[in-house]
């Protein structure tokens, strides 16, 4: 008789083995929001969209216009359930109408951390990302038994700071693997 405790990553990156094969999570980096009995849920951390913060506050407020900076502030494609809704991973300490706290770090969802950033009273790291990646209870567990993801602790870090391009790389650099040298051929022993 099984009786351990499941074991559950919230607050774990989810890194793609090279094999996998479906587009919308081939070489990414997730960021896992959630992980319980119920499911999963979390965000694609190194895949910009064409989209800028300036864009999304056009959407939402037309008649006002974006501060210049706002064009330089990418909007990330969080994954491929609801890409019309918005998060904003940031550092806890930041409460808005709508805010998860997730230990050292918060989700909002509400407009009000968009104007916040936007005029410069928000935080000063964030990841803004439409759509969000999802899985039904088990459906992670299964991928995971299928080896096509690594996991290992979010890093902030890795978030925040390292250029989107590297973020695969380095969220993998604590495992001690180099996915460059791992095959894309997918086998069982």
């Amino acid at each position: 008789m099984n009786s351990s405790v499941p074991s559950y990553l919230k607050h774990h990156f989810l890194i793609a083995m090279p094999h996998m094969a479906d587009p919308n999570f081939a070489q990414t980096v997730i960021y896992l929001v959630e992980h319980n009995q119920h499911g999963a849920m979390g965000l694609v951390v190194n895949r910009t969209s064409e989209l800028s913060l300036a864009d999304v506050l056009e959407q939402l407020s037309p008649d006002t216009a974006a501060d210049a900076r706002c064009h330089q502030l990418p909007i990330y494609a969080g994954g491929p359930v609801h890409t019309d809704r918005g998060f904003v991973l940031h550092p806890r300490g930041w409460s808005y109408q709508s805010t998860l706290e997730l230990g050292e770090l918060a989700l909002s969802t509400s407009q009000d951390v968009l104007l916040a950033i936007a005029d410069g009273s928000g935080p000063e790291r964030f990841l803004i990302a439409l759509g969000y990646a999802g899985w039904e209870a088990g459906q992670l567990e299964e991928e995971l038994l299928d080896n096509a993801w690594l996991t290992c602790p979010a890093d902030p870090t890795v978030l925040f700071e390292v250029d989107v391009e590297q973020r695969l790389q380095r969220a993998a650099a604590p495992l001690g693997i180099d996915l460059s040298l791992l095959s894309s051929q997918a086998g069982h022993a």
